[in-house]
């Protein structure tokens, strides 16, 4: 109190500032609707097609199937971790069954390995796209033949929309006659030489959360290659009931199909597809704008003209060696309100899934170290980009 008389600072002047109103949060991805999701929901209420059939979850599957090539076929699920867990059992993934599986990824890529009590084998990622190393991989399969332990499926990620390089992988999947199962969560709208990333593999899966480019709240879809693999995918994912006027069950089942309400949000955010796109495509034009001139920070990108990432995520990486890093970069932006974080710590060294094999050397653990997502949404304002670009300069240009 004495001091604040000497320096002439009043309590009034102290009770203000102290009550300064909290900015509005800048999230990492939130929810972008387009405006006609109601329109298909209010349909289904109409019909009374409330349970997990019905008109939308037809045509939302018809309008997936379109926008990836009408080749392939799509079941529409609950979320995408039902549609990697079918997608190995219809591979036939089984105890003890091993399968190559991507370190750099979420949890829910890996979950479903062990629902089927398999042994995740895990796979370092490489620089250019932050994949699946096509060279560990292949060093791991020719291990595990000699080990007597032939793979069953090799489970790819395409990080933050990036598509990984699926065209090595997918040759040396054919090579070794093992099933390849896309994990496209993140990358609806990403392709690879024109080609949807989800198609290339035996299996493919997109993710509907509440965060991705499109959603329909809790939602996901299995991309499979023709209608008899799409219809076992549904006996299945409906408690695989047999055909028979009473309720018998020849096979285990699940409940994992789509409700008809949110596959109406899933309607309407197809609509808006191709725009959400090319909105976030617009953010990593910002962030690469703002980020040019400071030499401590590499920006994620395409790594030729082949690749097509709907940057789902822009994703930044401090350099080793500076004076800066992403914890605190993280803290920072968290003063002003805005969302931010850190990448995927690789599988191998979670505390769940650290006794499986490994196959790499440090690459995605660096990546994890160094690497921090910023906000992508579609919705992101000018004005949250004013404040995102403000406090990016102030940490990188005024802390020198």
């Amino acid at each position: 109190m004495e001091l604040n008389k000497i320096l002439g600072i009043s309590d009034a002047l102290n009770a203000s500032s102290s009550k300064q109103p909290k900015k509005s949060k800048i999230w990492l991805s939130s929810p972008h609707m387009g405006g006609t999701e109601m329109k298909y929901i209010k349909q289904a209420f109409d019909t009374n097609w409330i349970a997990p059939l019905g008109e939308n979850i037809n045509e939302f599957e018809n309008e997936i199937k379109n926008h990836l090539g009408s080749q392939n076929e799509v079941a529409c699920l609950s979320s995408g971790t039902a549609a990697l867990h079918l997608s190995l059992i219809l591979a036939g993934v089984k105890d003890n069954d091993e399968v190559l599986c991507q370190t750099f990824t979420f949890s829910a890529t890996i979950n479903p390995i062990i629902y089927q009590r398999a042994i995740p084998i895990f796979i370092d990622s490489e620089l250019d796209t932050w994949g699946m190393s096509p060279v560990y991989l292949e060093k791991a399969i020719k291990e595990r033949i000699a080990l007597g332990k032939k793979p069953k499926a090799i489970v790819v990620v395409h990080l933050y929309g990036m598509p990984v390089k699926i065209e090595e992988i997918s040759k040396i999947a054919k090579a070794y006659d093992i099933v390849l199962i896309e994990d496209a969560a993140a990358a609806i709208g990403s392709s690879y030489k024109g080609q949807k990333c989800g198609t290339f593999g035996d299996f493919g899966i997109i993710s509907f959360n509440g965060n991705k480019v499109i959603t329909t709240s809790g939602g996901g879809a299995l991309i499979c290659k023709n209608k008899e693999v799409k219809e076992r995918a549904i006996f299945l994912a409906t408690q695989a009931r047999d055909n028979a006027p009473h309720y018998q069950h020849s096979n285990i089942g699940y409940n994992y199909r789509l409700s008809n309400i949110l596959a109406g949000i899933g309607r309407g955010q197809m609509e808006v597809l191709d725009s959400h796109i090319a909105k976030r495509r617009a953010n990593h034009k910002f962030y690469k704008a703002l980020l040019t001139d400071i030499k401590e920070v590499n920006l994620f990108k395409e790594p030729n003209e082949n690749y097509f990432s709907n940057h789902w995520l822009s994703v930044i990486l401090i350099k080793e060696n500076t004076n800066f890093n992403r914890k605190e970069l993280r803290a920072h932006l968290d003063e002003e309100n805005i969302e931010s974080r850190s990448l995927w710590k690789p599988m191998h060294i979670q505390p769940i899934f650290n006794s499986y094999p490994y196959y790499g050397k440090n690459i995605a653990e660096t990546l994890f170290n160094n690497g921090l997502c910023l906000p992508s949404g579609s919705n992101l304002l000018e004005e949250d980009k004013r404040r995102i670009s403000n406090k990016l300069k102030q940490y990188f240009i005024t802390s020198y």
